[in-house]
């Protein structure tokens, strides 16, 4: 939880570099808030008020987590412009969101795991 709520404390710094652990930590934090507001949605009847208002939230700070998480393998932020290619976008993004980080400092800044 402290790596999401870092995330929303920094919503739009997008600038340095974040390691993989603070990505896929608030992507998953992020992804059982939204299963818990479908189910929510579900049993009142809602449709898609709850997970509309959360995602117009942490639209920000999930942009700037993603760029910077890019930025630690060496890569601009630009690059999550391709998830506006379906499919193949989504696959690019996952593939360099796994990588490690650069081992030493970059253009981006110095290396967030030491």
């Amino acid at each position: 939880m402290q790596w999401y709520l870092h995330v929303l404390k920094n919503y739009a710094v997008f600038q340095g570099r974040a390691r993989r652990k603070e990505y896929w930590m608030f992507f998953l934090v992020n992804l059982i808030v939204t299963l818990i507001l479908a189910i929510v949605e579900s049993i009142t009847g809602l449709t898609d008020i709850l997970i509309g208002l959360y995602s117009l939230i942490v639209l920000l700070p999930s942009l700037a987590v993603g760029a910077r998480r890019l930025h630690d393998t060496g890569r601009t932020g630009w690059w999550l412009l391709i998830n506006l290619i379906p499919i193949i976008g989504a696959i690019v993004i996952i593939v360099f969101t796994c990588q490690d980080s650069e081992p030493n400092a970059n253009k981006y800044g110095p290396n967030p795991k030491m």
